[in-house]
């Protein structure tokens, strides 16, 4: 058996547990998961901005808004979203939160509550509830815990997704951990995707929002597998302030620090989600600059990013660079295009609006690379950007052609 790597120190004030409670045909596959606070914790969340929003998403918005930012736990399962499943879906929902309440002792408001998997399949919250009770007793404070959570997540996954960061903070080491779920239907605007992030940091509820909100951002909000957005997209931040740190002040170095950490954090969580993207074979950099402006950039970045036709030639590690300027030019920016530059895996190719001569056998190998880089300069002002993506595969195709059958 391969050994697992070990697991960095985990933030304290946190147990972590996971199980199968049967939503899973397969018993050997993790489907419930528990993340338990020693208290009340301060607590933050990002969520779906697509209409079609799981029952889940619904609940947890409403206990954090309830609870004004706090919680004591959150429970989520894999193999069943609970979404576009009408006023039973929204019933089993609360039934989970009841059931974690009771064996916690906290009022419902203190519970968060994540599904992932199929939309459009009734949730069989009994299975949950009957197995609650075993997990919060088993639940601790371990590495082993954390990775068994983070395999309960999964979908169509093929590996679970850890990340972990610290910073210093009036001489007390502050811990930040995290693990995401993700490899299709992931697009911004929320990427389907989970992510927990813990740490042992002392802050109040709304600068715990702002800091993942804009860490938010620039990581799960600047990546696509497939230009799907889903309707269960969580990112949760959980703060448990037993580093014995002081609590931390807007604006203050400590908090810059702090908001780094857990920007180091969402942005390795991305990174893996779209480099594990389903059927993906790469890891793609799309970087856009001299746009009119930032918003400008992005706007052209997302373009290339979904472009089925730039996805299958970075597939085939086609150096078809003239795909790239044709999905820029229908982003809606304007730019000139005999100022505009573009380079392929470090390769300018393009100049001003004509062919750069280069030699197609060397780009072709540097593009088969695990990860590879793109860029595309407008020359029309300072606005830049940067998203990530996966090129576009048949095993895409097939993934999700039988995914429920």
């Amino acid at each position: 058996m391969k050994a697992r790597k070990a697991v960095p120190a985990l933030p304290r004030g946190f147990s972590f547990a996971a199980t199968h409670c049967g939503i899973r045909k397969n018993k050997t596959r993790l489907d419930l998961g528990v993340i338990v606070a020693e208290g009340l914790v301060a607590a933050a969340g990002v969520f779906t901005t697509n209409q079609v929003k799981a029952a889940p998403v619904l609940l947890t918005r409403r206990h954090l808004a309830a609870s004004r930012g706090r919680a004591r736990a959150l429970v989520v399962n894999s193999g069943n979203a609970n979404c576009v499943t009408g006023p039973a879906g929204l019933s089993a929902s609360r039934t989970t939160a009841a059931a974690l309440a009771r064996e916690l002792g906290c009022p419902e408001r203190e519970i968060l509550v994540c599904s992932t998997g199929v939309i459009g399949v009734p949730l069989p919250a009994d299975r949950i509830v009957l197995r609650l009770p075993a997990l919060v007793r088993a639940s601790a404070a371990a590495g082993k815990d954390f990775d068994e959570f983070a395999r309960a997540i999964m979908t169509t996954d093929t590996r679970p997704k850890q990340a972990w960061a610290s910073c210093r903070i009036s001489g007390k080491t502050v811990r930040v951990a995290g693990c995401a779920k993700g490899a299709g239907m992931i697009h911004p605007r929320m990427a389907t995707m989970l992510a927990f992030l813990v740490t042992d940091a002392g802050a109040e509820p709304g600068l715990l929002h702002g800091v993942l909100r804009n860490a938010v951002r620039g990581t799960f909000n600047a990546i696509s597998v497939d230009g799907d957005t889903s309707t269960n997209d969580t990112v949760l931040l959980l703060a448990s302030g037993a580093s014995g740190a002081p609590a931390l002040r807007p604006g203050s170095a400590d908090a810059r620090r702090f908001a780094q950490a857990i920007e180091e954090v969402c942005r390795s969580l991305a990174l893996a989600i779209v480099s594990d993207g389903e059927g993906a074979g790469h890891l793609v950099e799309v970087e856009v600059r001299g746009a009119p402006s930032d918003r400008a950039a992005h706007r052209v970045a997302e373009t290339i990013a979904t472009s089925p036709l730039v996805k299958t030639a970075l597939a085939g590690a086609d150096p078809n660079w003239g795909r790239l300027l044709a999905a820029a030019g229908r982003a809606g920016v304007a730019f000139d295009l005999t100022r505009a530059r573009v380079w392929l895996a470090g390769k300018l190719v393009c100049r001003r609006g004509a062919p750069v001569a280069f030699n197609e056998a060397t780009l072709h190998r540097r593009m088969l690379e695990r990860e590879v880089r793109l860029a595309l300069d407008l020359g029309a002002g300072r606005g830049q950007a940067r998203m990530w993506t996966s090129d576009l595969t048949a095993e895409y195709v097939r993934i999700n052609a039988s995914y429920r059958t």
